[in-house]
């Protein structure tokens, strides 16, 4: 069986793909309260509550494959209004856990903004002992009806050539949409299709493909709507979950407000079954 290690996990997004793969996954390391919550909510495996900062690499339990899905918002420009941040945070600390237990392969998920960021690249890329590949743009519109471009770094003791990628038709969002379910819509959503507001909301119908998941989502429900044929409305919780993955099953700690919150943050499920499949295919050869 092949092991792995999860860090900055969320709600399980990747954990979840990979577990699909066949990919057994030991542990998560995750600081928010109500994303771990949510972990061991649907998940067997340890859930350590805690901050990496604080964590010591050589007397933690091993494993094959180390996966980081550091928070975004330092390499996103939408994110970055005054241009100030730096990047150089929390991914030196998951480059100090690869860089000391030196696993068969690591994995890094993140926007492709994060390119811009030399320091940044040249760690994650310039590793000795592993070759790195990167792929860039993985758009999730190859298995779900949601635009989001990801930046997918894979790290290797060996060389890994063949890549695949899927072929299966993707999920459309009339599998997705619960067409006429009432959902809490605030005043602000019918504001800002008055025109109150700089930016229009961003209307998807069920033939179309959403605009990126979001975790700001839990403060604003205007910016993303559907267009289910009986109403323009703000997404469900439910529907926002299979945007990005999710099954029905999949429970979610806290309120609805910190659902979509963990949702616009999490990696897509089929994102990660597609790694975990080709975590497999490395191992096979």
């Amino acid at each position: 069986m092949i092991t792995a290690k999860s860090y900055f996990s969320g709600a399980g997004g990747m954990d979840l793909g990979m577990l699909e793969a066949g990919i057994d996954i030991l542990e998560s390391f995750e600081i928010d309260k109500t994303a771990c919550e949510t972990l061991r909510m649907n998940f067997n495996h340890q859930v350590n509550e805690s901050d990496i900062t604080k964590i010591t690499v050589l007397d933690q339990q091993d494993a094959d494959v180390y996966i980081g899905t550091f928070p975004c918002t330092k390499y996103s420009r939408i994110a970055d209004i005054h241009g100030t941040r730096t990047g150089d945070d929390l991914f030196l600390h998951f480059f100090r856990h690869v860089a000391l237990a030196q696993p068969e392969m690591y994995i890094v998920e993140n926007v492709p903004g994060m390119r811009k960021f030399q320091v940044v690249m040249e760690c994650l890329t310039k590793l000795p002992n592993y070759y790195v590949r990167v792929e860039c743009p993985v758009n999730a519109n190859m298995w779900l009806p949601q635009e989001r471009k990801r930046l997918i770094v894979i790290g290797t003791k060996k060389p890994f050539t063949n890549l695949r990628y899927p072929e299966s038709k993707p999920i459309s969002m009339r599998d997705i949409i619960e067409v006429g379910t009432e959902v809490y819509t605030p005043d602000y959503v019918q504001r800002r299709l008055n025109g109150a507001y700089r930016d229009k909301p961003i209307i998807t119908n069920l033939d179309g493909i959403a605009p990126t998941c979001v975790a700001h989502y839990a403060k604003d429900r205007s910016t993303r709507l559907i267009d289910d044929g009986v109403s323009i409305r703000p997404y469900s919780v439910r529907e926002y979950a299979r945007l990005q993955g999710f099954p029905d099953w999949f429970k979610f700690a806290g309120t609805d407000n910190d659902a979509y919150r963990q949702i616009g943050n999490a990696v897509p499920r089929h994102m990660g079954q597609w790694i975990g499949n080709e975590i497999k295919r490395y191992f096979a050869a």
